[in-house]
């Protein structure tokens, strides 16, 4: 056992990707429940349904979990943009006898920009805190670490784990290209190496003061194996988590998930506003029309238009204009139940173990 993982108090390196949207309460206490790191996100939720989690958290498992939080530049109207883009989208909404929404907003606030949401946070004293999309002010790092907390930071490069380590993270998840859900850059305007998951992990290993995480295309105990062979204290997997009954993706989502499209997964900004691996459905689509031309509105305002045409298309009975968030690895999800996917996660992660001692 590594000291990051006797520092946390689980016994399996395995974390629970905290991907906002699947990421309940209920799959979190049952993988912290058995051995590992359950997550939530409270990135997408406002500060009373952030009190209500971490309130059913509390009920559900007395072992440690992540709290996520999102850690973007708070977003800039441009209306002229935002005109454009549900503009662009009039056509979609028109298909459900709908029509896009008259205006467009920010509708979750960064942890940079919520005092409140701190504050929720710090009275709960979560045994790790997780930050995405870059990292709140100095203040608010020190006051959590003050509780006590693992702090540990999504990083997509070299730099941004540095900036993390200069921070004061406790350690670092290095988030591969084959990653599902949201890309962690700090900055979405800048360029990206698209690093795999392998290679930033051995990079950020070798080149970094603190632990290392794994995150990206992880699915099983063999994959879990090979990032901890390069130097990783521990394993980060979402989308093997998406199938669980506990999660709290839609019936649309999990049919994706397991159906033949399963291994085209696409990374689009389209949805949100920020680049993010999803599965290919009818949104991802639009990439060919005139909403691929346009430029979207800055996140979250994006995903607002997002919602509201997935709800739209709801109403009529198509759940094909989802967040499908997935990973590469998206064709290796099995429908178990978190506790079973646990146990079967951990005994492949023995066998692979044995396997590569004796080769």
């Amino acid at each position: 056992m590594t000291p990051l993982l006797q520092r946390i108090g689980i016994r399996l390196a395995i974390i629970q990707a905290p991907m906002a949207g699947t990421s309940t309460p209920q799959l979190a206490a049952a993988v912290t429940n058995a051995g590992g790191l359950g997550s939530i996100s409270l990135g997408s939720v406002d500060v009373a349904g952030a009190r209500d989690m971490l309130a059913a958290l509390r009920r559900l498992t007395g072992g440690p979990v992540n709290v996520n939080l999102f850690c973007h530049r708070p977003a800039r109207a441009h209306p002229d943009r935002e005109a454009g883009w549900l503009a662009a989208l009039a056509p979609e909404f028109a298909r459900f006898g709908s029509h896009p929404p008259e205006r467009i907003g920010e509708i979750y606030r960064s942890l940079v920009a919520d005092p409140e949401m701190l504050g929720a946070v710090l009275e709960a004293r979560p045994a790790v805190v997780s930050f995405h999309f870059g990292l709140p002010p100095q203040d608010a790092i020190d006051r959590l670490k003050a509780t006590g907390a693992v702090l540990l930071s999504t990083a997509t490069s070299l730099a941004e784990g540095e900036a993390a380590v200069r921070a004061g993270v406790d350690a670092v998840v290095a988030q591969g290209w084959e990653a599902g859900g949201h890309r962690g850059v700090f900055d979405p305007t800048a360029n990206d190496a698209q690093l795999g998951a392998a290679p930033l992990t051995r990079l950020l290993v070798t080149r970094l003061p603190v632990p290392v995480i794994a995150a990206g295309g992880l699915m099983d105990g063999a994959g879990v194996a090979a990032v901890l062979a390069l130097g990783a204290a521990a394993a980060q997997l979402g989308t093997a988590f998406v199938g669980c009954p506990e999660s709290g993706a839609d019936a649309s989502h999990r049919a994706a998930l397991f159906g033949s499209g399963a291994s085209a997964t696409e990374m689009t900004s389209l949805i949100s506003g920020r680049p993010a691996r999803c599965l290919a459905n009818s949104f991802t689509r639009l990439k060919a029309g005139p909403l691929g031309q346009a430029p979207p509105p800055d996140y979250p305002i994006a995903y607002d238009a997002g919602k509201a045409l997935a709800a739209a298309a709801r109403s009529k009975g198509d759940g094909g204009y989802g967040a499908h968030w997935a990973g590469q690895g998206a064709p290796l999800a099995r429908p178990l139940p978190a506790a079973d996917l646990m146990a079967t996660l951990a005994g492949e992660l023995a066998e692979a173990r044995t396997t590569l001692l004796r080769a």
